[in-house]
């Protein structure tokens, strides 16, 4: 694994996130990726080797061992990993797709031009949409993967004795995990980072909307007080120009009369 690499990658995806976002990144690098890599696959190792049965009966073993275990512990985390990481990059292209147009915009019309956009790193416009939608694309992938887990395995356990009467094992056999408590351990610890990250996200996408909201009600009242003092300006002048016609009519009137 090239650390420099995945170093450089994780920095670029926190400079544009929030404080939740950096407390999940956080979470998901050190509890998450670094826990698989030094100590998942290890405990895991040849799975179905060391899945053991009690027959002698060709093809026994294997169609239990697929039974019991259609999909990998490891392999699934792979893919969790891997589909939950990859939206945060999409951000970090958003952010250098704005860069290139501002470049572009700068060669075309000068340096002293105006500019498309204030800060090219602020969640706004579209932008803000690519990041609320990362948020929930990131909530799915790993709301998706604890119940896919809990729903092939039936549960975060692992039994001591697995009871297997899959053709074409002669009887009923006895079936045994290498390691179970172990394994059980570092699945409930995998699952329960997943739920820490799903609510980290969902804290951040009500902090997001949150704050927006806010925004446009602050906006909206500075715009309604911005007219408001404009219509009052616009009504005192009317006042007072028409005061000052009734004078000039009436000086008018009473000049008429003297003469």
């Amino acid at each position: 694994m090239n650390w420099a690499f995945l170093q450089g990658l994780l920095s670029g995806v926190n400079k544009y996130s929030t404080a939740f976002g950096r407390v999940w990144l956080s979470v998901v690098f050190l509890f998450r990726i670094m826990v698989y890599v030094v100590a998942a696959e290890k405990v895991w190792g040849d799975e179905q080797k060391d899945f053991s049965c009690n027959t002698a009966q060709p093809g026994c073993h294997n169609v239990c061992f697929d039974h019991f275990f259609p999909v990998s512990h490891v392999r699934l985390w792979a893919l969790q990993l891997i589909f939950v990481t990859c939206p945060s990059l999409l951000v970090v292209m958003h952010v250098a797709y704005r860069e290139d147009r501002e470049r572009k915009n700068r060669l075309k019309n000068g340096e002293n031009c105006r500019t498309l956009y204030p800060d090219t790193g602020k969640k706004r416009g579209g932008l803000w949409w690519t990041y609320i939608m990362t948020l929930l694309f990131k909530v799915g992938v790993d709301a998706t993967f604890v119940y896919l887990l809990y729903h092939l395995y039936e549960g975060y356990d692992f039994p001591l004795l697995i009871k297997c009467e899959e053709a074409p094992c002669p009887n009923t056999v006895d079936c045994f995990i290498s390691r179970p408590t172990e394994k059980r351990i570092f699945t409930i610890f995998m699952v329960a980072t997943s739920l820490a990250c799903i609510l980290l996200s969902i804290f951040e996408i009500l902090y997001l909307v949150g704050k927006r909201c806010c925004e446009c009600f602050t906006s909206g009242r500075h715009s309604h007080k911005i007219n408001t003092g404009t219509m009052s300006s616009g009504s005192t002048l009317m006042e007072s120009n028409a005061i000052n016609l009734l004078f000039i009519i009436d000086r008018t009137h009473n000049g008429a009369v003297l003469l």
